[in-house]
């Protein structure tokens, strides 16, 4: 009697944020593939190019990766990644695509990045970067982010590690570095609030739970306690 044919992988792009470096997701990455995933973990220069130059360093580095695949092509973005994220599948969508999952991406923008434009520390500190994280962004920017027309579920933290900082610059519920409000993109199919910080939401065993559970699913686990 014939076996059944396996199917084949589920592969995940992988996106840091701003300032970042693959070794940061490398801890993700590694249990993203003992859940079953195989997982290209991308960097890029958040820091001195533009969106439009970083989707196409991107997109050299995911072609031939995307290529390999015959199943589903998931992709994972912390913070500014999940911003370059949006904006990869607007240019450079795989055929293939599975879901998409965000982690404290700024999508509505970060008070964080306002206030060093308030500051005027913009330039030294964001860069290039600095017109996709503000809050008000140019029309052409928001425009190249494209629309969700694909399942996605977000996850956005409201436990900041220091909270005296981000009590001087957030009215509401957040991360240290972008409020839950800002994380809602119209669209999405899920969103689910953990209490972590931004950063060490990346690091955080229930957070990558949570990113299996609605790459599988199409949703979140609402019973899981972290």
């Amino acid at each position: 009697m014939n076996q059944p044919a396996a199917s084949p992988p589920e592969a995940i792009i992988l996106l840091h944020g701003f300032g970042g470096h693959p070794v940061q997701t490398a801890l993700l990455a590694r249990r993203l593939r003992g859940a079953g995933f195989v997982v290209c973990n991308i960097g890029y220069p958040s820091w001195r190019w533009p969106i439009d130059r970083i989707v196409e360093h991107i997109h050299a580095r995911i072609a031939p990766f995307a290529k390999a695949q015959a199943g589903p092509i998931h992709c994972v973005g912390h913070s500014m990644g999940g911003l370059v994220l949006r904006a990869y599948l607007a240019r450079h969508r795989p055929p293939n695509l599975g879901r998409v999952v965000m982690l404290g991406t700024p999508n509505g923008g970060s008070e964080m990045a306002d206030l060093l434009y308030r500051l005027r520390l913009h330039g030294p500190i964001l860069h290039r970067a600095g017109e996709a994280l503000r809050t008000r962004r140019q029309a052409a920017v928001e425009q190249a982010f494209g629309t969700v027309d694909y399942p996605l579920g977000i996850i956005a933290g409201d436990r900041p590690m220091q909270a005296w900082l981000p009590g001087l610059v957030f009215r509401a519920a957040n991360d240290g570095k972008v409020s839950v409000a800002a994380t809602h993109l119209a669209g999405q199919a899920d969103h689910l609030i953990l209490p972590v910080a931004h950063t060490a939401m990346i690091y955080t065993r229930p957070v990558v739970d949570q990113v299996v559970h609605f790459l599988r699913d199409g949703h979140f686990h609402r019973g899981a306690r972290l």
